[in-house]
């Protein structure tokens, strides 16, 4: 959708006065002064009507602009205003209403419009809304000084959505304006989107487009992973190892020789198990001067305070078709990294390892197949520690049995299955 709507302020155009120029008469004595009287008492009345229709004016005038501007209008006038990005705290308070997650509010949780296939859109802008760590970032953020650029700025038009959602009284809001940027960047609607790409895709645009190190710092600190990757010749025993970050685990739930990984757990182990590459995944050694057998691994070296595990349920057969993997797959409300891996597929010290302990946070749930699918969000406010289930612009709150039915199930190909599973610490450093 290319098109994006517009506001217009209509001002009721003044009248305008005819006549003749008016000549003054010279006259003298009692008629002189009955002529002052005269003019002096349609002045009184000519002054008191001109200040009437003013007040009248202005009244009408403020009640047009107050039917026309939208809080949304007033956030970003508001925002405009603070042109200094080094504030007073208390000074940026007042920016926006809150940093609270749209379901925590007195209006409850706010759906967003379905403006053309944009369901996983909408899942993954509520699963980011109603972090609250990641508002408290994004309510900081420098307000771009042209139109132009506002309109194309992904983390300026999610500020204006968020204050949309939360200061408005309607069951749902539309997306449309963001939608619209997006597509400047090639996320179009009406397409089919994969939602561990699309939170790819968003994630690093908002990155990209925030202006100050600092929240681009934080920005890494509450979403990035950090990996050490070791590679170890076979044959000479030389290893190499390099540190590397990313944004989900992308966990498989199938081992190599297709069996079904039964646990969310058992798909973590599997993942930093070691993996030997042999026969044609052989790597050149230098020390050998040749291919030979390699011994892959990767350890985990540091856990961001919201963590996005992918379920790779989407998997090629051998004839080149994506197939859904719909087996059930439990997932626990409470996640201890330092419990479910082994002292091999760590590389971190005991005070990082103390700070493994998750919750759950939300999960974005697919239904259907891959040709024809739609997503929705299950999240729980983290300050009313209530589940609620996203559905575009229905919302609802839901009990954790409800949350469990995304566990899959393996005669239910077209039924709602986890894909994204984001899990927020339990107690943040």
């Amino acid at each position: 959708m290319g098109c994006c709507a517009s506001l217009f302020l209509l001002r009721t155009p003044r009248n305008k006065l005819k006549g003749k120029a008016w000549k003054p008469n010279i006259c003298t004595g009692e008629a002189a002064t009955q002529a002052l009287l005269l003019l002096q008492t349609q002045s009184i009345c000519l002054c008191t009507i001109l200040l009437m229709g003013q007040r009248s004016g202005r009244q009408e005038r403020s009640k047009k602009l107050e039917l026309a501007l939208s809080k949304t209008m007033k956030a970003e006038a508001e925002v405009q205003n603070n042109k200094e990005e080094d504030e007073e705290p208390k000074a940026k308070d007042q920016r926006l209403t809150s940093v609270f997650g749209v379901a925590d509010l007195k209006n409850e949780a706010i759906g967003l419009y379905n403006v053309g296939q944009s369901c996983c859109l909408n899942s993954l802008l509520q699963v980011f809304l109603m972090n609250i760590h990641f508002t408290g970032i994004l309510r900081r953020i420098t307000v771009p000084p042209h139109a132009a650029q506002k309109r194309r700025n992904v983390p300026y038009q999610m500020l204006l959505l968020l204050e949309e959602m939360q200061c408005g009284k309607q069951k749902a809001v539309s997306p449309t304006a963001l939608a619209c940027c997006l597509s400047v960047y090639r996320v179009k609607l009406f397409v089919q989107h994969d939602a561990a790409q699309l939170f790819l895709t968003l994630w690093n645009l908002i990155k990209r487009q925030m202006k100050k190190p600092q929240l681009v710092e934080e920005l890494n600190d509450l979403y990035t992973i950090c990996v050490q990757e070791h590679l170890a010749c076979q044959k000479c025993s030389s290893e190499s190892k390099r540190n590397s970050s990313m944004l989900t685990l992308p966990l498989p739930v199938l081992d190599s020789s297709s069996h079904v990984l039964k646990t969310l757990e058992d798909c973590l182990q599997y993942f930093f198990h070691p993996e030997e590459l042999t026969d044609h995944n052989m790597c050149f050694c230098e020390q050998c001067g040749r291919k030979t057998p390699f011994l892959q691994s990767m350890k985990l070296v540091h856990l961001p305070q919201t963590l996005t595990i992918h379920l790779k349920r989407f998997c090629f057969e051998k004839s080149a078709d994506i197939h859904k993997l719909s087996h059930y797959l439990p997932f626990p409300q409470d996640l201890d990294f330092s419990a479910v891996l082994t002292e091999n597929q760590c590389q971190a010290d005991d005070n990082e390892k103390a700070a493994w302990k998750y919750e759950l946070f939300a999960v974005v749930a697919h239904s259907g197949s891959t040709s024809c699918g739609h997503y929705c969000a299950y999240i729980r406010s983290l300050t009313e520690c209530k589940w609620y289930c996203f559905n575009d612009s229905e919302v609802c709150q839901v009990s954790w049995d409800d949350v469990k039915c995304t566990y899959g199930h393996s005669n239910l190909h077209w039924g709602e299955t986890a894909y994204l599973l984001i899990y927020m610490k339990k107690h943040p450093q």
